[in-house]
């Protein structure tokens, strides 16, 4: 087992804001022995978060920052390759915060889960059955509590979370409403998403465009943008209707905080009710969750994107990517065959 090598994703200075490539490096490492209760995983597929740059930030947010010269924190889903703990054999399939790189040594504490559905690939264990779909069916059908005929709209509607809220409000006999960045990403909203009507918010008539498709008002906004984005949606809102806060994507920095509309008048004379929240926080619901959205996988009701970049080469651009708008569909790096 010392003669493998590792290939590890450090960061190596702390970004101002977005991470972009300089802040990582990769480096070399043996892999250490197992002790008692230890079990090597292969990583097979590595994670690309938006919240990484949550996870990099100077300042702590939901979970402490990651260490300059520790490896980035991922999600990773791979096979036990040897193990010291009986109840988790060889070749069982696991996903856990294993970090961006190639081999993980871990206690059996440290799995999150073992990979049980076999007839689904590998890498839908870290998108739309993994930490995205959850989010995604939490957010929506726990905070949001959509109703038949009601309207939701769902920003970066085109995304690994957006793209799963949009088709599980359509499961529950909501019309949907899309925001997503370009025409490309528009289309794929309403072409393979199912959703009612899409928006680019790119474009100079974002706001009537808008304004259209929500004609009838939006009692569901599933908001992972926040920013001028959110601000718009803000004006179409029904009484009573719920705003799920699960990611401020287009604000790059919060020190100091951007200058905007305020949404107390809007909550105010809509009587409307406006929740965040971390998905960390209800790991008792991600079961169930799970269930749901299996079958609705395997029934057809529900689809997904996934881009996959080869080589663990790829890592220290991830996340900057993402920002930069370029992925489709949700964000995996193959470190090999699965």
């Amino acid at each position: 087992m010392s003669q493998r090598v590792n290939r590890q994703v450090l960061l190596a200075s702390r970004p101002p804001g977005i991470p972009q490539a300089e802040h990582f490096e990769i480096v070399t490492s043996p892999v250490p022995e197992l002790q008692p209760g230890e079990v090597l995983v292969r990583n097979i597929y590595l994670s690309v978060e938006p919240a990484m740059r949550g996870w990099v930030a100077a300042v702590a947010n939901y979970s402490e920052p990651v260490a300059i010269g520790a490896v980035m924190r991922s999600f990773a889903a791979g096979r036990i390759e040897a193990s010291r703990d009986p109840a988790l054999p060889v070749g069982t399939k696991v996903t856990g915060l294993f970090g961006w790189q190639d081999y993980a040594v871990v206690q059996g504490t440290a799995i999150e889960r073992r990979v049980e559905e076999d007839d689904l690939p590998l890498s839908t264990s870290l998108g739309v059955m993994g930490i995205n779909g959850v989010t995604a069916h939490f957010g929506l059908l726990e905070l949001g509590q959509p109703k038949a005929g009601e309207t939701v709209v769902v920003s970066t509607a085109a995304g690994a979370v957006g793209s799963c809220v949009g088709q599980i409000a359509r499961i529950h006999g909501c019309r949907t409403v899309g925001i997503a960045g370009g025409p490309d990403k528009r289309a794929l909203c309403v072409e393979r998403f199912g959703f009612d009507a899409a928006v680019d918010y790119k474009t100079d008539d974002f706001a009537e465009q808008l304004a259209k498709a929500c004609e009838g008002g939006v009692d569901v906004y599933y908001d992972n943008t926040a920013g001028a984005i959110s601000d718009a949606v803000m004006a179409h809102l029904n009484v009573g209707a719920r705003i799920v806060v699960c990611g401020t994507a287009s604000v790059a920095s919060w020190n100091p905080a951007p200058q905007g509309p305020r949404v107390e008048r809007h909550l105010l004379v809509k009587r409307a009710r406006m929740q965040g929240f971390v998905i960390f926080d209800h790991a008792d619901r991600y079961p169930a969750a799970r269930r749901d959205l299996a079958q609705w996988l395997r029934e057809g009701k529900l689809v997904y994107l996934e881009e996959v970049l080869d080589g663990i080469a790829h890592a220290p651009d991830a996340v900057a990517g993402l920002y930069r708008g370029e992925n489709l569909g949700k964000r995996l790096i193959r470190l090999t065959d699965d």
